[in-house]
């Protein structure tokens, strides 16, 4: 059976969500070919050929792009079946399949129900469907044997993101010690699916997986985990495991405010064991819009995080969701304040000043008392709600900055300030005067592909 895998997007990593099915197709005697869209050309032969297109959109981006694939190969072959699976697969799977984009859908933990569905299709089923592939099975939560990854004919790391340190360039790699989540922050992708469950990866398989990428050249990993800190001990087994293989080796990986300060005690060991950075989705400095997300901490935990970072010597790069029907322009131009005052300057990027809060269907933003206040129509073609500010200023001003950031500057700091000056000019008011000297911090290591959605 002609195989076709396709990634789109997956935050400029070696893609994971093509690696595992690969490993598990071929496993299963079938020799799928594997593209990344991200860095190699549409495979125009091997779509015209395929029988079974399957497409990973893990994020919104991937989607978008993924529906684009899905039509370049029903143009060259309207019989191939296609298949997208991953987190946005799930949520907005009544249009992929309703507009006949996909003819299946799976999320969650998939790669078993991936080659279950290859073998219907080629007329060998398995005992778990007897045949009857189901277009959109709920999402599969059942605990998977991982094998070990096959990134052997992916793109080489050379093609992706890498560690940036003192003006030093690392290959980097990816990987993930667990996937889901035990928390159910309502605007977040993965709490529909998983539903606050979350599964480790065994210990071995990780290593191995690491193993690979470091011979491969990367000195440094990312660990891609919703939250790293879920499973606290499995997570420092990894670490120590890792920095007794590849003591060169350094890692970054992300985890919640709540987790910060809870496993407070953990934080100088694993920066003693090469953390690098950690990423924390920090999203606003209003309490009112933290309780709507229900984001499990404040203003002041967030101080109290950072104090204890600071501690550990453990650099945080935040996230920042600033664009919600509930932030108002006030509440802009104090998280602005904030990030300054905290020298937290250059550790965000200029991305994440313009994130706008996405709501798609299955969203448990959806559940909210007074959604019918601020939500307006589903999108289909655009994965998402309406949704239109109270205040016109702050819709025009999201729109500027998501404009701007296609062309920001290299120095956050210059990226700030012009933050800052349209900000303060929606609002109609002169932004404070300050001097680069007064706020100055060291730059933080960070990857060269920001984070977002």
């Amino acid at each position: 059976m002609n195989i076709l895998l396709l990634s789109c997007y997956e935050l400029g990593h070696q893609p994971l969500n093509l690696a595992w099915p690969l490993a598990v197709l071929r496993t299963a005697g079938y020799a799928p070919s594997a593209v990344d869209l991200a860095v190699q050309s549409f495979p125009e032969t091997a779509a015209s050929k395929a029988e079974f297109a399957g497409i990973s959109v893990p994020m919104h981006t991937a989607l978008r792009l993924g529906v684009q694939a899905s039509e370049r190969i029903r143009r060259a072959n309207p019989e191939a079946h296609i298949c997208f699976y991953g987190l946005y697969a799930w949520l907005n799977r009544e249009y992929l399949l309703g507009q006949g984009i996909a003819d299946s859908v799976l999320a969650g933990e998939v790669e078993n129900a991936l080659l279950e569905l290859v073998r219907s299709l080629d007329g060998n089923p398995g005992e778990q469907n007897g045949g009857q592939p189901t277009r959109a099975p709920a999402p599969l939560l059942a605990r998977l044997q991982y094998p070990l990854p096959a990134r052997g004919t992916l793109p080489g790391l050379c093609e992706y993101a890498r560690l940036e340190e003192n003006g030093t360039a690392f290959l980097a790699g990816y990987t993930e010690s667990s996937r889901g989540c035990l928390h159910t922050c309502r605007h977040c992708p993965v709490v529909p699916v998983y539903q606050g469950r979350f599964f480790a990866v065994p210990l071995d398989t990780v290593l191995a997986d690491i193993q690979q990428q470091v011979a491969a050249g990367a000195r440094h990993i990312t660990f891609g985990d919703p939250d790293f800190l879920n499973g606290r001990t499995h997570a420092l087994r990894i670490s120590r495991a890792l920095h007794a293989d590849f003591p060169q080796v350094t890692f970054d990986f992300t985890t919640k405010v709540e987790h910060i300060l809870k496993h407070a005690a953990i934080l100088p060991e694993l920066r003693s064991l090469g953390a690098a950075f950690l990423v924390s989705a920090f999203e606003s400095t209003s309490d009112k819009v933290l309780a709507r997300l229900d984001k499990g901490h404040t203003l002041v935990d967030m101080e109290r995080a950072l104090q204890i970072l600071a501690a550990a010597g453990l650099p945080v790069q935040p996230t920042w969701l600033p664009f919600t029907p509930w932030t108002s322009l006030a509440h802009y131009l104090d998280m602005l304040t904030w990030i300054r005052e905290h020298r937290l300057i250059p550790n965000v990027a200029a991305v994440q000043y313009s994130v706008r809060l996405l709501v798609p269907p299955e969203s448990a933003l959806l559940d909210a008392p007074d959604t019918a206040k601020w939500l307006g129509d589903l999108d289909p073609e655009n994965f998402s709600y309406h949704w239109q500010h109270p205040d016109p200023r702050m819709d025009a001003l999201q729109a500027r900055l998501a404009s701007w950031v296609e062309g920001a500057s290299i120095d956050p700091y210059a990226n700030f300030q012009t933050v800052e000056r349209l900000a303060y000019q929606a609002a109609g008011a002169r932004p404070p005067s300050w001097r680069r000297g007064e706020y100055l911090s060291p730059a933080p290591p960070r990857l060269t592909e920001d984070w977002f959605c």
